[in-house]
């Protein structure tokens, strides 16, 4: 696990969490110690860690609040390989649907680019420098500014592409002069310095990069070829088909030349077999799977329908939580010891239902409680990605000022909870509604209101929803 585990206490972790999520303390307090027995358990000796398996959560709630926002912060702080999947995507052999050990090979994949993504920042100054040196070679070419050398045995040349090019020099031909090789130098360091400093991002270069076009190949098995396991670009490239390092010459901008020849320069100073291992070690052993929905796949009781599908797609989902071997493209990798997580709102069924041996494998459970009026005002207002902040900055890129005061926050969130205690019941998410509708009109005038303040109060929130936001019979068509 990332060394920044070692400093995320399970206070530290529900102190982080606080900062984006209003309320749920029995949650947070549950995942973080979920999270800080990852970390522990990475202290054992191999074989006791081996026994020591990680305590799964099932969280229940309504929509709306926060369970899937706990789960993607928790991975977030963690560094770890993270994946949210929805149970109803899912069902047994010989039932439409995707099969279940896919999330495996899935949180792979998460993996892998994650770990490339870190290895990748830390060459990020040497693949930047290397394409910039590509991009000046090829404007230097471009505007007949490559190096002039003497070679050796007296020939004159310029050095084109990284290649010695000599010109045999003739009589008609003398060399160059002093005060001409001096200029081409100084034009060569403009040129450089104008790129390192992208002045001229917008200018058209010629480049070679490599094919990135792949034929497609499909291998179909009885679920599709996921379940095969089968890296079709290895065949691809058995078979003469991949691209391999076949280039090819491209007009591009200077700016995305260097996007491109940036992430060539990366992989060449990348070692792709110590990403992928340690890829599946983080993945084994910190992977997190978040699956959403998980009570829609209780089945109500009879024996026919698709209710035979839910509880096939809960047998197949107990064999990965328990622990299984499951082949990716990029090898077996085992299910035992990654952590999962559950959610799902139980209006119409209970945890009771799942089948005993998947309830037992969530030995965890919390409850997740409904919003409240005054948790809907510190929704508004306290996290660092609240709904207020972000609708003042995006007013702000128009020139427009835009302020809430305590008041209109309260209005808000009133009406709010009112639609949510009247109607269906969708927690914070009910905010984005009730805001866009107040500001509706505002936001489509911002681009001409520049440099004007616009205060959102009370009897402004009054004003544009009117007695809308209290009338129940036009509640239910404000969803």
């Amino acid at each position: 696990m990332s060394d920044i585990a070692a400093e995320l206490t399970p206070r530290e972790i529900t102190r982080r969490l606080d900062e984006y999520i209003v309320g749920q303390q029995k949650a947070k307090r549950a995942v973080a110690v979920a999270l800080r027995n990852r970390w522990r358990r990475r202290q054992l000796g191999t074989e006791l860690a081996a026994d020591v398996y990680p305590k799964n959560i099932l969280m229940m709630g309504p929509t709306g609040v926060g369970k899937t926002e706990i789960a993607r912060r928790l991975a977030t702080l963690a560094r770890a390989p993270f994946l949210k999947v929805e149970a109803t995507k899912y069902s047994e052999v010989g039932y439409h649907g995707r099969d279940v050990e896919s999330m495996v090979r899935d949180l792979v994949d998460a993996a892998v680019q994650l770990v490339r993504t870190e290895k990748i920042k830390e060459v990020a100054g040497k693949a930047t420098a290397a394409a910039e040196e590509r991009i000046f070679q090829a404007l230097a070419d471009e505007l007949g500014l490559a190096q002039y050398q003497d070679h050796t045995h007296g020939l004159p040349g310029v050095m084109e592409g990284g290649l010695w090019r000599p010109r045999p020099r003739t009589q008609d031909a003398p060399p160059p002069a002093a005060a001409d090789l001096a200029e081409r130098d100084q034009a060569r360091a403009r040129l450089r310095d104008d790129i390192a400093q992208r002045r001229i991002e917008s200018r058209i270069v010629e480049v070679e990069v490599r094919d990135q076009k792949t034929p497609t190949l499909s291998v179909m098995g009885p679920q599709g070829n996921e379940t095969m396991g089968i890296d079709t670009q290895a065949l691809q490239e058995l078979w003469g088909r991949s691209p391999g390092n076949k280039t090819k010459v491209r007009k591009l901008t200077v700016a995305e030349a260097r996007e491109i020849l940036q992430d060539e320069e990366a992989d060449k100073l990348l070692d792709q077999d110590a990403i992928v291992q340690e890829a599946l070690d983080r993945a084994q052993n910190d992977g997190i799977v978040f699956v959403d929905e998980i009570d829609k796949i209780v089945s109500s009781g009879g024996s026919d329908g698709p209710d035979v599908s839910r509880e096939g797609v809960q047998r197949d989902l107990l064999s990965v939580v328990e622990g299984c071997s499951v082949y990716t493209r990029y090898g077996h990798v085992r299910s035992d010891h990654m952590l999962f997580l559950a959610a799902g709102a139980f209006h119409f069924h209970k945890p009771s239902e799942l089948i005993p041996e998947l309830q037992g494998r969530f030995p965890v459970r919390v409850a997740l409680q409904s919003l409240t009026e005054a948790d809907f005002v510190r929704i508004l207002t306290e996290p660092k990605n609240a709904l207020c902040r972000q609708y003042v900055a995006l007013f702000q890129t128009e020139n427009v000022s835009l302020t809430f005061t305590p008041d209109g926050v309260q209005k808000l969130a009133a009406i709010a909870f009112k639609a949510n205690r009247t109607t269906q019941d969708i927690g914070a998410r009910r905010l984005m509604t009730i805001l866009e509708k107040c500001l509706e009109e505002l936001s489509f005038d911002a681009s001409e209101r520049r440099g004007q303040k616009i205060v959102v109060d009370g009897k402004l929130v009054e004003d544009r929803l009117g007695d809308a936001g209290d009338d129940t019979d036009l509640i239910p068509y404000r969803l």
